[in-house]
């Protein structure tokens, strides 16, 4: 039988606020002719979807993206099409870098050769272009040709409901594979989830835990300067822009931590670190991109990982109503299903009233 739950209240005053916020604060690095294009949209934007992302491409379209659509800018600042759409110059990709890098491409070197910057407010940049590739590894990344901005916000909602299925009958966390393709939100679930872990729910009868974050990418936390702009609970260390194979036995050995909680398994490495920590009586939690636990089990180390019961329930995202849908939660020793969202992150703010 399946079980519905609720994600709780949600304060739309407060969603409005930060989305404003958001908007406000990535405006301040682009190009002065790219804020002068958007600024009035932003001013003037009434609808109910937050913009996820800004989209600059070389001679392309300016766009933005939203959980449901794409939107066209003009260069008034008013929404169009495609024809009459403001054309992204490599004037604009330049200067913003300048000002995204403090003027100092060289400074944030180690960033570009990741394909990523990270921002003040935990707002994520993504970056292509050219590539200078020595002895099999990335040295540089120039001639940037295309940028997206995603603007970071920390959704006003619960997922009280999904934790209680990741709860032993003793209230003790089980450890949890999110699993979804690109855009899905599972970085948003994990987000939320460590926080609720960290501060404890008394209503659920689970105590606080002492959680340890290796946010490899900077995407869990949004660090700058060594604070987290995402709120992780009072119980959460977090080891920023470290790889997970040396963060996880580090905060292992240092920080004591109850649940480990990673974004994004990659490769074998990352797997068996995380089967070392789960015998170390570690609970893990983390995410992996994938459509189905059909299409994650066909790959080698994720097979593996499965069979080793190193986790206990998987959690399988989509986007089928908007980036957050639970499509269902399964008890990976019995491989049945024991639960099924009905909500999604992004229509939240549209469903519940205060």
């Amino acid at each position: 039988m399946k079980n519905k739950f609720s994600p709780g209240l949600v304060s739309i005053k407060k969603e409005h606020e930060q989305r404003n916020n958001a908007e406000k604060e990535v405006i301040h690095w682009l190009s002065d002719q790219l804020g002068k294009v958007l600024l009035p949209l932003f001013k003037a934007w009434s609808k109910k979807e937050s913009i996820e992302e800004i989209r600059l491409r070389v001679g392309q379209p300016l766009l933005l993206r939203t959980a449901y659509n794409e939107y066209f800018v003009t260069p008034a600042g008013q929404i169009g099409f495609k024809d009459n759409s403001y054309l992204v110059t490599r004037e604009d990709l330049q200067s913003t870098l300048e000002k995204m890098t403090y003027s100092s491409l060289y400074a944030a070197e180690e960033e570009l050769r990741q394909g990523f910057l990270t921002l003040p407010g935990g707002h994520r940049v993504g970056l292509s272009g050219e590539t200078v590739v020595e002895d099999g590894k990335i040295r540089i990344m120039r001639n940037i040709s295309a940028i997206n901005i995603r603007l970071a916000r920390q959704p006003q909602c619960e997922v009280l409901g999904l934790l209680k299925l990741l709860l032993d009958k003793n209230k003790n966390f089980l450890s949890t594979l999110l699993i979804s393709p690109p855009r899905a939100g599972k970085t948003t679930i994990l987000r939320l989830l460590v926080k609720q872990l960290s501060e404890g729910v008394p209503a659920l009868g689970l105590v606080g835990q002492t959680v340890g974050v290796v946010d490899e990418r900077s995407e869990i936390a949004g660090m700058w300067q060594g604070i987290p702009r995402f709120d992780l609970g009072c119980r959460t260390d977090v080891l920023d822009r470290c790889p997970k194979v040396l963060g996880i036995n580090m905060l292992i050995r240092s920080m004591a931590p109850s649940v480990i909680a990673v974004d994004e398994l990659g490769g074998a490495e990352d797997v068996s670190a995380l089967k070392e920590a789960a015998r170390c009586g570690v609970k893990v939690l983390a995410t992996a991109h994938a459509g189905s636990l059909e299409e994650l089990s066909q790959r080698r180390q994720f097979k593996e990982l499965l069979l080793s019961q190193t986790f206990d329930r998987a959690v399988l995202l989509s986007r089928a109503q908007g980036p957050g849908t639970v499509e269902g939660v399964y008890d990976l020793l019995t491989g049945k299903e024991i639960g099924k969202e009905i909500y999604s992150l992004s229509r939240v703010s549209r469903e519940f009233k205060v």
